[in-house]
């Protein structure tokens, strides 16, 4: 059985804690490399890990500087270093898999309101999945249903019926095998059908191969504040106001926004683009369908958009629409997620007792050893399109994080959304970035800065509006301006940094950084169960200490239930009480109160774990408020309205709800207390509990998977 080494004990000695099943199976399926014919390349972790750091230390230029990062490489992998996991699938493995991505997700490009365009983006987006990347779109920018079409003399089927396109092709790809890529869609909030992108998962097996999140602005947030009207609006061309005789100037008919597509439309001075009005609505009515929607569902995410884009640190050049299918990366058009997390329960030194501590020493070694190993992965990104490969080269941008949080507190003793813990997690990430913006400037030095902050910037008057305090330092309009010093300068991310190090900030205003963007928390649920020995995901609490994940495996009709155990729990039962368990009131086998899950953190705890860390990640945040069954939507609902007051760009709920759909992770305790029903050939109705194992077609299922697979239409399709 392959091992996992933690570095410190009470006494600080190593001890090895055996990889659980569930933990090596997916490492087998998903990250070891095998032949055509299915022989092992990698024997064994180790041998993926000497495969990773070979693939990425080739990219040196010297052969002494490839055998020193190599070896300095496999050491940040074997201490804490989880790159994501196409990084761990592909990279070192071309002679085997030649048309795979290093990249975990790209966005599409933007979707103009024509078939053309659609029809091409599906293809561009057929290409990318086949890499084994997702992809994420934006489709509020095609027309509303039943919008006239003066080409076609006919109305529109509207964004959601050429979605359900998208989705199908990404099912069929995925089906073929191998890392499944999935797919993000995102919808500004003023869209017309607004509503139907809200409520488009009620329908059995539709578009669930998406995740689906709506673009909030800042504007629709202060009408819900102020209890006002809300306009549902879409842009409107020259032909159709003197076709629909249309007053560009009556505020009832038509509203000026900001729009991604500008072709085509009707623009003002300010770059607002003119906006029929199809419907208004009070603000709160369409809050509550959000809140309603987001309970019952899990869904949509929300993103607060114009926080992302003024926080953007390429505010000058880029505008944000769409993320990765997760949404820890908002990205411009044709952006890539480059994605990496450290194992912070390897850097628990003295686990479990009263000298626990983090090995910051060890941590900032670690950082940086591992901003030169993604920076890397750029030189291999292996992405099919141009337009792809350009982006990422040009700006290099990748996102840096940590997984196991959760499991890290609970080790150290800490209650996971104490006031310690927001002390904790916020020390963590302005370390991480600290580090890492250290080590743009010096890569940078050595190996030159990312090509976009070496161009020349026209200084226009929305640069002005959007930063006074270039008019301050003497910058107008017309003037030539680097990029580096835009990005070093006035991006409002590096002003934080620049209070904490303004000697680090000037040098990278004046020489440039390696890359544009540092840091990213990914929710790394598979790499983290996989690698991590199932530390928790990312900046999440551990989602339960025993529970059951459901995944699919090919040629199984349904997904399976695997129990898993969590890392903390496990390492506990190692080092300090091998009989503990989660839930028992024996004296000998009881937790400590610091043990807790998901259920036990507040919505609002889970806000302020993530605004802790915000403030010093430079993209974003994956993170999931995991709430009770039994819930009461009273005291959910203000979630997101919470989220915006702290600063977040954006969010994501999950509560159980067995009449919807399973999600991925699932407690036994629901399982038991769920009763499916299944009507037989025959007319008879049977009840089963959703834990208990049913015999159909030739294959036992649990009762919940068996259901959820007829009832979504994916039964026998993986």
């Amino acid at each position: 059985m392959s091992v996992v080494n933690h570095p410190s004990t009470a006494t600080e000695t190593s001890v090895e804690i055996s990889l659980q099943p569930a933990s090596a199976d997916i490492w087998e399926r998903k990250y070891q490399l095998k032949t055509a014919s299915g022989e092992a390349v990698d024997r064994s972790i180790d041998d993926t890990y000497a495969r990773v750091a070979r693939a990425l230390a080739d990219i040196e230029t010297t052969p002494e500087k490839r055998e020193e990062w190599y070896g300095k490489f496999l050491w940040a992998l074997q201490h804490g270093a989880v790159p994501a996991g196409r990084i761990i699938s592909n990279a070192g493995a071309r002679q085997h898999k030649p048309a795979t991505s290093t990249i975990n997700c790209t966005v599409s490009g933007k979707i103009h309101d024509s078939m053309d365009d659609i029809l091409q983006k599906v293809h561009e987006a057929g290409m990318t999945l086949k890499s084994g990347a997702g992809i994420g779109y934006e489709f509020s920018t095609l027309r509303p249903n039943n919008a006239y079409v003066s080409g076609s003399g006919a109305v529109t089927s509207g964004p959601l019926s050429f979605m359900d396109i998208y989705d199908k092709v990404c099912f069929t790809i995925s089906s073929a095998g191998g890392r499944r890529g999935a797919q993000m869609a995102t919808f500004d909030v003023g869209h017309p059908d607004v509503i139907d992108f809200i409520r488009a998962k009620r329908e059995h097996g539709r578009l669930r191969q998406f995740n689906l999140s709506l673009l909030i602005t800042s504007e629709f947030m202060e009408a819900v504040k102020s209890d006002s009207q809300w306009k549902l609006a879409f842009p409107v061309t020259e032909e159709e106001v003197e076709a629909s005789k249309i007053d560009l100037n009556d505020i009832e008919q038509v509203i000026w926004r900001d729009w991604p597509i500008k072709t085509n439309y009707i623009s003002n001075d300010a770059g607002k683009v003119a906006c029929k009005v199809y419907r208004t609505i009070p603000a709160r009515r369409l809050w509550d369908v959000i809140m309603t929607s987001t309970y019952e569902y899990a869904e949509p995410g929300f993103i607060l958009i114009d926080e992302y884009n003024e926080m953007n640190n390429n505010w000058f050049c880029e505008e944000i629409r769409s993320t990765n299918p997760c949404g820890e990366q908002g990205l411009p058009e044709y952006g890539a997620c480059l994605l990496g997390s450290i194992n912070l329960t390897r850097l628990v030194k003295n686990p479990f007792t009263n000298k626990a501590s983090f090995d910051w020493e060890t941590y900032r070694e670690i950082v940086s050893v591992f901003t030169r190993m993604l920076d890397n992965v750029v030189g291999i990104h292996g992405l099919p399109l141009e337009q792809q490969r350009k982006e990422i080269e040009s700006k290099r941008r990748h996102g840096m994080g940590y997984l196991g949080l959760g499991s890290a507190l609970t080790m150290l003793g800490i209650r996971y959304g104490s006031k310690e813990s927001l002390e904790l997690t916020e020390k963590i990430t302005r370390e991480l970035a600290l580090t890492g913006w250290q080590c743009a400037l010096e890569l940078a030095k050595e190996k030159g800065p990312a090509p976009l902050l070496q161009q020349e910037f026209e200084v226009t008057s929305e640069m002005l509006a959007r930063r006074p305090e270039m008019l301050d330092d003497g910058w107008a309009k017309g003037d030539m301006i680097k990029g580096r010093v835009l990005h070093a300068r006035y991006s409002r991310y590096m002003q934080k940094i620049a209070e904490v190090d303004p000697e680090l900030v000037d040098q990278l205003a004046e020489i440039g950084a390696r890359f544009t963007h540092h840091s990213s928390i990914a929710p790394t649920g598979t790499i983290a169960l996989s690698l991590g020995n199932n530390a928790s995901n990312g900046i999440e609490p551990s989602f339960a200490h025993h529970y059951a994940r459901n995944i699919i495996r090919e040629g199984k009709k349904s997904k399976e239930k695997v129990d898993v155990w969590s890392y903390e729990l496990l390492a506990y039962r190692e080092l300090v009480n091998s009989k503990a368990m989660p839930f028992s009131d024996k004296d000998d086998e009881r937790l400590p109160d610091y043990f807790i899950s998901s259920d036990d953190v507040t919505p609002k705890q889970h806000v302020d774990i993530q605004a802790a860390a915000q403030k010093w990640i430079d993209s974003s945040i994956s993170k999931t408020a995991n709430v009770p069954t039994e819930f009461p939507y009273e005291k959910f609902k203000d979630i997101y309205m919470y989220a915006y007051e702290k600063g977040l760009k954006g969010c994501t709920t999950f509560r159980f709800n067995p009449e919807v759909f399973q999600g991925v992770l699932v407690k036994d305790k629901d399982l038991e207390n769920t009763i499916y029903r299944f009507s037989l050939e025959d007319g008879t109705v049977i009840e089963v509990k959703g834990n208990e194992e049913i015999e159909y077609d030739g294959e036992m299922h649990t009762a919940a998977n068996l259901y959820d697979a007829l009832k979504e239409g994916y039964y026998g399709k993986f």
